[in-house]
């Protein structure tokens, strides 16, 4: 359980820190993306995107701790 629990943590704030990095390069919306307006400008939020990278940063912390 507490594997798990330290697993979903890595995922959560892994997604918040990698999207503004996944956010440069401006890759094409997902459904789960979503559009923050802000000073008159769009700005795509990449969830899905931050989300993908940041399992894949889980799977791999979890094969490293093996």
């Amino acid at each position: 359980m507490r594997k798990l629990a330290i697993l979903l943590l890595i995922l959560v704030v892994g997604g918040a820190i990698m999207a503004p990095i996944i956010m440069a390069p401006e890759l094409d919306p997902m459904p789960g993306d979503f559009v923050l307006d802000w000073n008159h400008q769009h700005y795509n939020v990449p969830v899905l995107w931050s989300l993908c990278a940041s399992g894949f940063l889980a799977l791999l912390y979890s094969f490293y701790r093996r």
